[in-house]
């Protein structure tokens, strides 16, 4: 099933992020695919605060830190960034199937560069930067 939503502002974006965390529930990995400054970590601001997880301003980018953690009352919010990991043995070193759990969500960025995430998603969401700030999110998930 593969449903699609257009935003024309980074606002937007953080309030599709909320509307879709009620679509995602725990136990999910979600991979999230788009260019650089496509508006994966403006996306995720939404979800973290559609969880009670944390507030938009506190949720940032995880391209240095690889990993990083919101914790809500109902569910744990992992959004994970695998642009800088090119091999399975330091994919292997971040221990991801540790974070798996019945009341966690994996959010993972360039997910796509490991063919295990590509099959074991439960949901895709790959945006497309239309111009300015407009973009399209193409969610699809398992049916």
């Amino acid at each position: 099933m593969t449903k699609t939503f257009e935003t024309h502002s980074a606002d937007e974006t953080t309030e599709l992020g909320r509307q879709l965390s009620s679509d995602l529930k725990p136990g999910t990995i979600v991979l999230l695919r788009g260019d650089l400054g496509a508006g994966k970590t403006m996306l995720v601001k939404g979800i973290a605060e559609g969880f009670h997880a944390a507030l938009a301003e506190d949720v940032t980018s995880p391209t240095f830190t690889l990993i990083h953690e919101y914790r809500g009352p109902e569910v744990t919010l992992f959004h994970i960034d695998l642009y800088r990991v090119d091999t399975q043995r330091e994919l292997d070193t971040l221990a991801l199937d540790d974070l798996m759990d019945t009341n966690t969500v994996l959010l993972i960025e360039w997910g796509e560069k490991f063919s295990r995430f590509v099959k074991e998603r439960d949901v895709e969401i790959a945006i497309e930067h239309l111009g300015g700030d407009d973009r399209r999110f193409s969610l699809t998930s398992r049916a």
